[in-house]
């Protein structure tokens, strides 16, 4: 039987504001989470919580009800607190409008970002050679996470970073989720190598077109094969 996930925590230290810092701790170490590696529910005990990380029970109290109102928390009465996670149908969505950020992302960095700035995502990839994706593949499905927060951020598009950091939690997990699966590691790396070419070329339209598509594989993939998210 699969054991619940749980966050990992570190001690606060106290050189900084405690409110802010216990927020700000206890949401890293939430979006750090692979949420949908089991099927049990992610349960936030406070009071635990308030003992992994050095600090009173009142700004962990504070924080959740912070959390709870960006949606990465949902407070159930006489239950406890519990982290999000998503129905497949608003999976579905939100691998839709990710891949409509990321296609957008490739488009800009076509047009701005420097050879430099591109060749950095080649590198991500130089260790994984022949059968090294599968042999690797827990550090594969990290440089996974990477390259595609790399493609937002070398976009140089705050707005679209910001919009995209709202699904980051559940698209990372779901990523992390699926990537062994079938073999959707081999063609991922393959369609990581052909988005590189294109955006080294310049090739605007084709390189937007490659990011989308890469991402919708990835919604065919979860509408066809993923069945424990409901």
């Amino acid at each position: 039987m699969a054991v619940a996930a749980r966050p990992v925590i570190r001690p606060i230290e106290d050189n900084f504001s405690l409110k802010e810092r216990t927020y700000g701790a206890l949401k890293e170490a939430i979006t750090s989470m692979n949420i949908y590696a089991s099927a049990e529910e992610i349960r936030l005990d406070e009071r635990q919580l308030s003992k992994d990380f050095g600090v009173s029970r009142t700004p962990i109290r504070e924080a959740i009800a912070r959390l709870q109102q960006e949606g990465l928390v949902h407070i159930a009465p006489r239950k406890g607190v519990f982290v999000v996670r998503k129905t497949k149908a608003e999976i579905l969505q939100m691998i839709t409008v990710w891949a409509a950020l990321e296609g957008m992302a490739a488009r800009l960095i076509t047009e701005t970002a420097s050879d430099a700035e591109i060749a950095t995502l080649r590198t991500m990839f130089a260790t994984f050679e022949g059968d090294q994706v599968q042999a690797k593949i827990d550090e594969y499905s990290d440089t996974n996470i990477r390259f595609h927060q790399a493609i937002l951020k070398m976009s140089q598009c705050d707005l679209l970073c910001e919009m995209a950091e709202h699904l980051f939690l559940h698209m990372r997990s779901i990523r992390m989720r699926t990537i062994s699966e079938r073999d959707r590691a081999d063609r991922s790396i393959i369609d990581h190598m052909n988005i590189i070419e294109a955006l080294e070329a310049r090739n605007t339209d084709f390189a937007e077109r490659l990011v989308r598509q890469h991402t919708l594989d990835l919604a065919a993939h979860v509408e066809e094969n993923v069945d424990y998210l409901d």
